[in-house]
């Protein structure tokens, strides 16, 4: 059985302005990821494998399942931050969405309904039917550029293993630039050095994604989400992405990971056969980590 966790990260953007006296304003935005697993509606598609979760199928799929899965995500996502910022998330990366349709349902669930999300989502080729997505406050983020970037990977036989695709959203957070990576990664079904270079593979289209937004901008704030299906220390993430956690070793190409000081003090994002994993996570790049507060800045997570 596995307990499924949300993974977020806070960022502020600081001001100053004076009247008879100096003030200090702060405004804050919530960046949250979560796994919604196996957001389907109750339509059999040909096309894909969901056949489970239909009305005939394993789970008996009805529309009473659905829509009570919709609120409880909803309900979810609309507390999420919410202790901080007093409101729902401002962006938020979505895994294991089937379509278009479920997503404007979700988004028209009562609990997150006045927050007046846009959707970024296509249907990608993957086998289960899954794809992730970007939901985003239109009051607060201005999408500029929208990227797809396939995962091409084989089976034993030869033949494509059709996956997620990593989507990349490029835009204007309160006016400032910002750019957001969607991932869902390559399970562990086989076994985890099996397939592991999926991963890897994985891992290496996010560095080049990054490379290349730097190469434009070295000063660029890229955030990247997912359910990476690999922990804070695994090789995708060591070796391939080189993230690190403590800011006293930051250069200016480094990826911050914070989400390695939870896994350190024994906190997962997924718990399976009595073991914590944080396969679900957040970094970006150094310039999000700004003390000054000079424009976004990252706060914490």
């Amino acid at each position: 059985m596995k307990a499924k966790k949300i993974i977020y990260i806070v960022l502020v953007f600081y001001s100053s302005f004076s009247f008879t006296q100096t003030e200090d304003v702060y405004k804050i935005r919530t960046i949250a990821f979560y796994n919604v697993e196996n957001l389907f509606d109750t339509i059999n598609n040909p096309k894909t494998s969901d056949d489970d979760r239909t009305p005939d199928g394993k789970y008996h799929w009805d529309t009473r399942s659905y829509q009570q899965k919709l609120e409880n995500i909803a309900k979810v996502l609309s507390e999420i931050g919410g202790d901080v910022t007093h409101t729902t998330p401002d962006i938020i990366g979505l895994a294991e969405t089937e379509n278009i349709e479920v997503l404007e349902d979700l988004i028209n669930t009562e609990p997150i309904k006045q927050s007046k999300y846009g959707i970024i989502h296509r249907d990608s080729k993957d086998e289960r039917g899954i794809d992730v997505a970007l939901l985003y406050k239109k009051e607060a983020f201005v999408p500029l550029e929208i990227n797809y970037y396939p995962l091409i990977l084989t089976n034993n036989d030869g033949y494509r293993d059709y996956t997620r695709e990593i989507l990349l959203v490029s835009g204007f957070l309160d006016g400032e630039k910002i750019h957001f990576i969607v991932n869902h990664w390559p399970s562990r079904r086989g076994g985890e050095l099996n397939s592991r270079s999926h991963r890897i593979a994985a891992a290496t289209i996010n560095k080049k994604i990054i490379d290349s937004i730097q190469k434009l901008d070295a000063k660029a704030k890229i955030i990247s989400m997912g359910d990476f299906n690999d922990g804070p220390f695994d090789i995708s993430f060591k070796k391939v992405l080189r993230t690190i956690s403590k800011k006293k070793e930051l250069t200016p190409n480094s990826l911050f990971n914070p989400m390695e000081k939870f896994i350190k003090k024994g906190v997962g994002s997924l718990a399976y056969r009595d073991k914590w994993n944080l396969f679900d996570q957040l970094f970006f790049t150094a310039p999000l980590i700004n003390e000054d507060y000079v424009n976004y800045s990252y706060w914490k997570a």
